[in-house]
């Protein structure tokens, strides 16, 4: 079902109606989606026209399947697509009241995206990253609003995962914390609070258990059949470990690894080479065909 117009109040004071998304790839498509699905007037925004298309395609092409489904309707499915508007413009943004940046996952790149927004966005604006990794409080220092930046880290696929991991920065304050909760809930997610540190929660815990099982298979101990399997069968994990670093995809959890080491410095986010031949062969899981399986 569609739900009526969501809109987050606050002491009075309408906060958030109009949501910005910058990137329509998996997870900006998918954050695009979900707001859009939930009463959210979402502005979406891509590198490219072609990007863009591509982008609200799969959206369209998930909103089809969920017709077939039953578990929209034909209406409900066009009044979805009707709250999305696409662009390739940044100027766009100027009327949102939450803008989440959802590009790769790049320091560099973000924090370009970080002062950008910051430029266009409303002075009440809330800018949120969908970072796995990257610090929060420097992309907040980029801006002239760093009590209003913090992190949504959204899980892939958006639309059926139920968490977001809330990272806050050390700048950011209370009320930007109180009203993203809420906009997060009203998604119908499970919002968890974390300080910001590398990783957060999940990463944090995630990669090294994932690193393990590259090398097990790199010192040949078990089949990456048999040690996927040990994991779903013994410990009731959906996806055994290797099947969820192609899901996850190879060069994106090694680029997280490498963050956590920089960060860290110990030896259980140290990548395992198997894991770097991999992935500068291309070998990067789901998306390019091949990974430790086969697609």
């Amino acid at each position: 079902g569609i739900s009526v117009r969501h809109e987050i109040v606050l002491g009075g004071n309408m906060i958030i109606k109009t949501i910005g998304v910058v990137g329509c790839g998996l997870m900006g498509g998918g954050i695009t989606q979900v707001a859009a699905q939930n009463g959210y007037c979402t502005i979406v925004r891509e590198a490219s026209d072609e990007l863009l298309e591509k982008g609200i395609g799969r959206i369209d092409s998930i909103l089809a399947g969920n017709v077939a489904k039953g578990k929209i309707t034909e209406d409900g499915k066009a009044e979805v697509l009707g709250r999305i508007t696409g662009t390739t413009e940044f100027a766009a943004f100027g009327t949102c009241d939450l803008v989440i940046e959802a590009v790769t996952e790049n320091a560099d790149v973000k924090k370009e995206v970080f002062r950008t927004l910051d430029g266009i966005a409303p002075p009440h604006a809330i800018l949120a990253s969908n970072t796995s990794s990257i610090s929060i409080t420097e992309l907040g220092a980029v801006t002239g609003r760093p009590s209003q930046v913090l992190g949504l880290h959204f899980f892939n696929p958006v639309p059926v995962m139920k968490l977001i991991e809330m990272v806050i920065g050390l700048e950011t304050s209370a009320e930007t914390v109180a009203v993203t909760r809420a906009f997060g809930e009203s998604l119908g997610k499970q919002v968890i609070e974390v300080k910001d540190t590398p990783g957060f929660i999940v990463n944090y815990l995630l990669i090294p258990y994932l690193l393990d099982a590259v090398r097990l298979v790199e010192t040949a101990v078990a089949t990456r059949e048999d040690i996927d399997t040990g994991m779903v069968l013994g410990c009731s994990h959906p996806l055994g470990p290797l099947k969820l670093l192609d899901f996850i995809g190879l060069d994106t959890t090694l680029y997280i690894a490498d963050v956590l080491y920089d960060a860290f410095r110990t030896d259980r986010y140290a990548a395992p080479s198997l894991l770097r031949k991999m992935v500068a062969a291309g070998k990067n899981g789901r998306k390019s065909g091949e990974g430790f399986y086969k697609y």
